[in-house]
């Protein structure tokens, strides 16, 4: 009995020291990373690929430079400080005003080391059910924006609308984006993935801004740290359309909604499956932006997941 609890520990802390590295495994992690330009911080219009918009980025080398965002997007901090620590410790000086004021002085009521954890712990709930219910009241719909199924028929929606700029003021112009356009997108999708597998960053330097490749190799070194290799096959791109394309000084952005489906599978150092069906396929759903320069070519700029 004894060595059968201790063998399902194990199992059960191997688990849970790989699943944070093994969940969403394909390149980019399944979070949303990178910058638009100028609308890093304007959330891309819905498409029918993605009719719930993209979630907003999580990692932006991209600083805002005004204090106002699009719906559905937050500043990562305040202050320099984590809201989510300015509550508990809001939390915490009330509750000792309160005991100053009632006669019990200012940790009155907090005994210990369990009553204070007790409070934090009802502390950080109450401040996770707030953020939660304001972020069910201000959430508003993305407008409808142009698309099409471009990898299948061609139709794209040519141009992007005039669209404010996010985060350096003014108006950016639209650009029209051809079939030949969506056919690199499309031979981008699969060459950043098969990088990814290689775990080859000079691969993803010739198909990725240096801020992406940065978040690559990060990702890549922490799954050498494991001893593991995701590996994404077969990439399929099922459909996808045209959220926004744009140009900018000296930059053109194109921001591009895309389903695809693939083989993804996370191997050990000796080629066993540790994660995902070599014999089932998966989809996903995420919104990628690409940069180029004036009669440049592509590069992959920003991945963000569809809501």
């Amino acid at each position: 009995m004894r060595r059968t609890g201790f063998l399902a520990a194990a199992l059960l802390a191997l688990a849970l020291t790989l699943a944070p590295g093994l969940a969403f495994a394909r390149a980019g992690g399944g979070g949303s990373m990178g910058s638009r330009g100028g609308m890093t911080f304007s959330a891309p219009p819905a498409t029918r690929t993605s009719p719930g918009g993209a979630a907003p980025f999580e990692r932006s080398l991209t600083q805002p430079s005004s204090p106002s965002y699009a719906p559905g997007y937050q500043q990562p901090a305040f202050g320099g400080r984590s809201p989510l620590m300015s509550g508990l410790f809001g939390g915490l000086l009330g509750a000792g005003i309160g005991g100053l004021l009632f006669g019990g002085g200012l940790f009155h009521g907090i005994s210990g080391f369990g009553g204070l954890l007790g409070f934090l712990i009802q502390i950080f709930l109450i401040v996770m059910v707030i953020r939660f219910v304001l972020r069910l009241v201000f959430r508003q719909p993305a407008m409808a924006g142009p698309g099409g199924l471009f990898a299948r028929t061609g139709m794209g929606g040519g141009m992007g609308g005039m669209m404010p700029g996010g985060g350096g003021g003014g108006a950016v112009q639209p650009i029209t984006i051809t079939q030949a356009d969506y056919q690199a997108f499309e031979q981008l999708l699969q060459g950043v993935q098969s990088a990814w597998s290689a775990q080859n960053i000079a691969a993803l330097q010739a198909v990725a801004t240096p801020e992406m490749v940065s978040y690559f190799a990060e990702q890549l070194g922490e799954q050498t740290s494991r001893g593991v290799r995701n590996v994404i096959s077969a990439v399929h791109l099922d459909q996808g359309d045209l959220a926004e394309a744009w140009a900018e000084p000296g930059r053109e952005y194109a921001t591009v909604a895309m389903k695809f489906s693939m083989i993804d599978v996370t191997v050990d150092r000796a080629g066993h499956v540790v994660d995902g069906d070599p014999n089932m396929r998966t989809q996903a759903t995420e919104i990628w932006t690409f940069l180029r320069a004036p009669g440049g070519r592509w590069v992959l700029s920003a991945i963000q997941q569809a809501r």
